[in-house]
């Protein structure tokens, strides 16, 4: 088997965690992906992945050699595209991914002026209140909200965003403005995407972290619903800032315990196609950055 083959297959294997999750990637035999492996491990004379009965683990050396593997894939690709004329006019189908409110409020706009634009693409954008495996779900550029971990991709930072409690006047009329974390304890709590009726609220306080254990009386699975409840004045939750923006600008919500927020959050636009990103993702990338840089909201 050429060189291009085993090393592709390898990448395969790391990408799905094993050799039967590579070979429904590729559409080939098991014990091809077994072959592919040896004979790849025979040529190098090093051992690139650690096989149990259980799991696949990648050795140091494989995990060093992974990334190479990555980037010239992605290069040959970016060669292709290029000598077929892909780098004049994007074309394909683009497939992003972002929070569910986040990519309705902001990504949405910058994904229609984007097929505005440019005519022989299409886009398929999977908002969820989950972070999307990129490589299982061949997914092209991400919106990320958080610290990143260390990866393969590529990140540009493009805002920030603050973690808030909020309430509606009504409740805190009547419930009084909690001063001080411990104070959460005598309040009625909502929780948004908890799996477990007593979520941890991390706060900062004069450098202070500060962990809250707290009971909630409500708890959904899904951001909007917990705002519907507390502009419902039912109780207290917490928030993305952006979440809540407009009930803040009209007064239906108000946040407390300002002084004890956390750190805000970075937003990134992370795409995992290397140093040559094909022209349909570099000119959404652009756009996306460009327009997520002016929003005030996320800066």
């Amino acid at each position: 088997m050429d060189k291009f083959n085993l090393i592709s297959i390898f990448v395969a294997v790391v990408d799905t965690n094993g050799f039967a999750g590579a070979a429904r990637k590729l559409n080939i035999s098991p014990p091809a992906v077994t072959r592919a492996i040896n004979e790849l491990e025979t040529r190098l004379n090093v051992r690139l992945l650690t096989r149990t009965t259980r799991s696949v683990r990648v050795t140091d050396a494989g995990a060093r050699y992974v990334e190479d593997c990555r980037r010239i894939i992605a290069e040959l690709a970016d060669a292709d595209e290029s000598v077929g004329g892909a780098h004049g006019v994007p074309r394909g189908r683009l497939t992003l991914t972002a929070p569910m409110l986040f990519g309705a409020k902001f990504v949405t706009p910058i994904v229609t002026e984007y097929l505005q634009r440019y005519s022989e693409v299409g886009a398929t954008c999977l908002f969820l209140d989950r972070v999307v495996n990129m490589m299982d779900e061949g997914v092209d550029v991400a919106i990320r909200i958080g610290e990143l971990p260390d990866s393969s991709m590529q990140a540009i930072r493009v805002g920030q965003v603050r973690s808030v409690i909020c309430a509606s006047p009504a409740y805190l009329k009547k419930h009084g403005i909690p001063k001080s974390p411990d104070d959460l304890h005598n309040h009625t709590i909502i929780s948004a995407n908890s799996v477990t009726p007593a979520p941890e609220w991390k706060l900062v306080g004069n450098g202070v972290d500060h962990s809250v254990k707290l009971q909630s009386r409500l708890n959904t699975s899904t951001n909007d619903s917990a705002v519907v409840a507390a502009v419902a004045g039912f109780g207290l939750t917490r928030l993305l800032s952006y979440q809540i923006a407009d009930y803040l600008r009209d007064g239906q919500l108000k946040t407390v315990l300002g002084d004890f927020e956390p750190r805000m959050l970075p937003i990134h636009v992370v795409h995992r196609e290397g140093r040559h990103a094909s022209q349909k993702a570099r000119a959404f990338i652009d756009l996306a950055v460009e327009r997520l840089r002016a929003n005030t909201a996320l800066n």
